[in-house]
């Protein structure tokens, strides 16, 4: 699909922005599909075990880092590029005692500043769909793995069915209230990059039936239980609130069409 002129400061501008509130009234702190039930699926299927050390790009709130801590027993690490979400993990991390389990710094994904084989696990959920150069994640993951590392990382991408140019700009667009996403890989152009950068495939799915009950399910928790809270967060502006609406339930179409999903990879080292 064609990449849009979309950069880090347009990412940094909407994670710091009522989005990133709205993202985490429907979400939780686990801003990503399916929460812990979806990080619990990807965390077994990577055979992350006591002791690990896990970095985590795209880190966010530092949710996925405090699930793995909790209940892997990992030593984990953030990688973020917005301050806003850093300052944010550091809070939530001091507010249920894992501060001396996990690290963060602020920084772009696409050049980690870690040595080489340095991680046990490179962890993504649903987030470098941001970044704008995929090859480069995929390259700077497997350049920071130990030999023997495992890469899992989930992320929203185009579907089996192609995006025309004018869904896949709505989608994408931030003028059109869609996400701040440069373009979206697909399931196949993310196989292709972990081969390229020397890793061993192990699991590569597309779960697209799940990713649309969820989206259906975030329209329906805003519109029929959370509406005077979502409306708090964007000012009480509703004529805001019922355009992103209707961006939402354009994926919702997108989704059940097969044109816009969700996938999973796990590889090795």
């Amino acid at each position: 699909m064609k990449k849009l002129d979309i950069g880090l400061s347009d990412v940094q501008n909407v994670y710091s922005g009522p989005e990133a509130n709205l993202w985490k009234l429907v979400m939780g702190e686990q801003i990503h599909v399916g929460g812990f039930a979806e990080s619990k699926a990807m965390a077994d299927k990577a055979g992350i075990k006591e002791g690990d050390k896990v970095l985590d790009l795209c880190s966010c709130l530092g949710a996925g880092l405090r699930f793995l801590v909790k209940n892997y027993k990992v030593r984990g690490f953030g990688l973020d590029g917005t301050q806003a979400m850093v300052d944010q993990a550091i809070k939530l991390d001091e507010g249920e005692g894992l501060s001396d389990k996990i690290e963060y710094k602020l920084g772009d994904v696409k050049e980690i500043p870690w040595e080489d084989n340095t991680f046990d696990v490179v962890w993504g959920e649903d987030a470098w769909c941001y970044v704008d150069c995929k090859e480069s994640i995929i390259k700077e993951a497997a350049r920071v793995l130990k030999p023997g590392g495992t890469l899992a990382f989930s992320d929203w991408i185009e579907g089996s069915v192609p995006l025309s140019d004018e869904e896949a700009n709505r989608i994408c667009n931030p003028e059109n209230l869609g996400m701040t996403f440069p373009y979206l890989e697909s399931v196949k152009g993310y196989e292709e990059l972990i081969a390229k950068h020397g890793l061993r495939l192990i699991s590569s799915e597309d779960l697209n039936d799940h990713f649309a009950e969820m989206i259906d399910l975030y329209i329906a928790v805003l519109t029929k239980q959370l509406l005077y809270d979502a409306l708090k967060i964007v000012g009480d502006n509703m004529e805001f609130f019922q355009k992103k609406g209707g961006e939402m339930q354009f994926w919702s179409e997108m989704a059940h069409a097969k044109k816009f999903s969700r996938g999973r990879w796990v590889a090795k080292k």
